[in-house]
């Protein structure tokens, strides 16, 4: 009977929730709840000085935007070294592993022959015990660091979820450091124990870390612990063609949070950005996991499409409940500084949605009924001319007793205009550019119908 599928995320705290660790999250989650499965986050906090309890709660805000539930977590690195240490003192009983005295300045000094040898660099082994091999005297005062012996011979094989077979021989590798001076654990010892501990079945993950895997199958198999399943994901391209970088563009999920996207447009794009489903390219949350089951998986780098997100947003954008909008919307004022009702949003919404691809653009067409517009020079001259002046008061006197709804709205406007021998665009433009600043808005008689009667009047008498 096979085990349940248990899949992990495991940022670092170091920062915000890159797209790329987003993205690794999605198809984590996605492939555990295909399969009936568990997700696990995990966090991997021990770079001390690097890790803020900051960054901490951005990584739980973006997941819970992104609505990457997990079954268990966060579970932090730094409340488990008492079991790291069990394990180095098993693997040290076992040898394993063992105590390496070399001091950093040794170290570097040995790099250096190394590369003016014009060999490769790494530890020469002068701690690894073996057989009929006298260590150096134990120096004093030098804190040891616990070095894992990884096998001199062979090679490490592995069928990867994304990338196929995978060879490489054990000599690439020195022993690695598995614990450090201050007996914090490194990466690729806590991982194995990490995913060992928690039952891990398949990781997902970005393939710089296809170089890691060897050593982590080789302390694996020196602990006796099951393998998982490895899938190296290809990294994301920017706009550019080099890895997406916090140094050229918005790479924090954050950002397109704060930005006016929807979680259901990231999510669908970031699915998209590495694998498929044949040609679909809009689908549901739901439909995501009845498809996810670990194929279709891309080997190539992904390209990050703003222009494609944006359009994705915009589908969802039109599909979004204007009651929901209008929270997003009025949050996105707030920030502007202008108090704005979610119930009288709501309607505003509705007629503006379709034609913005963003809650950042809806709120920039829905700031003009919360705060004083500034027509253009060029607006004004070119549609409030002399001419038109008085009809803009007659209608300016009319819309000050009809029955404030559109329909009434929109007969005052055509008997404004049969008085006046004028066409619909004459006056609905002078409107437009009064009232709501600028020359193209949906039906006129819609959008003032959103407005208090008292402040169409009085935008109207700036003609």
């Amino acid at each position: 009977m096979t085990s349940k599928i248990r899949t992990r995320i495991a940022p670092s705290p170091t920062g915000f929730l890159h797209l790329g660790t987003a993205r690794t999250a999605l198809y984590s989650w996605a492939y555990a709840r295909h399969h009936g499965g568990e997700f696990v986050l995990r966090i991997e906090d021990t770079d001390v000085a690097r890790s803020t309890q900051d960054s901490v709660d951005q990584i739980l805000q973006s997941m819970h935007w992104l609505g990457l539930d997990y079954d268990e977590g966060p579970i932090y690195q730094m409340q488990r070294l008492d079991r790291y240490q069990a394990v180095i003192e098993q693997m040290l009983a076992a040898g394993s592993a063992y105590r390496c005295y070399t001091t950093p300045a040794e170290l570097d000094a040995l790099r250096e022959q190394q590369k003016a040898r014009g060999e490769k660099t790494g530890y020469d082994g002068r701690w690894r015990p073996e057989p009929g091999k006298t260590l150096p005297p134990v120096p004093e005062g030098v804190q040891p660091v616990i070095r894992f012996k990884n096998p001199r011979d062979g090679e490490v094989r592995w069928d990867d979820l994304v990338k196929g077979e995978i060879v490489i021989a054990n000599k690439e590798f020195d022993d690695l450091i598995i614990q450090r001076a201050d007996g914090v654990p490194t990466y690729n010892f806590a991982v194995v124990v990490d995913d060992w501990d928690m039952g891990i079945t398949h990781v997902f993950r970005g393939d710089e870390h296809i170089n890691n895997t060897p050593w982590q199958i080789n302390i694996y198999q020196a602990l006796g612990a099951p393998l998982p399943l490895f899938g190296h994901l290809p990294v994301i391209l920017g706009d550019d063609g080099l890895k997406l970088s916090k140094r050229r563009g918005a790479v924090a999920v954050s950002n397109y949070e704060d930005g006016g996207y929807l979680p259901e447009a990231m999510l669908n794009y970031l699915a998209r950005l590495g694998w498929s489903h044949g040609d679909d390219e809009l689908f549901s949350r739901e439909q995501l996991v009845t498809w996810f089951d670990g194929t279709h998986l891309n080997k190539s780098p992904a390209q990050w499409d703003a222009a494609k997100l944006t359009w994705v947003n915009a589908h969802y954008m039109k599909q979004a409940d204007d009651t929901r909008l209008a929270s997003l919307v009025a949050a996105q004022l707030a920030r502007r500084g202008h108090q704005a009702d979610a119930e009288r949003l709501a309607p505003m919404c509705a007629l503006f949605k379709d034609r913005c691809a963003t809650t950042v653009e809806l709120a920039d067409w829905l700031a003009m009924y919360f705060a004083p517009v500034t027509p253009s020079p060029e607006d004004r001259a070119q549609h409030v001319t002399d001419a038109l002046r008085p009809a803009l008061a007659a209608l300016a006197a009319r819309l000050q007793t009809c029955a404030w709804e559109k329909a009434a709205i929109n007969q005052a406007i055509k008997d404004t205009i049969g008085e006046f021998g004028l066409k619909m665009p004459q006056l609905a433009i002078p409107v437009r550019v009064l009232v709501c600043g600028r020359a193209q808005t949906p039906s006129v008689d819609a959008v003032l119908a959103l407005f208090s009667r008292e402040e169409v009047v009085a935008r109207l008498a700036n003609a």
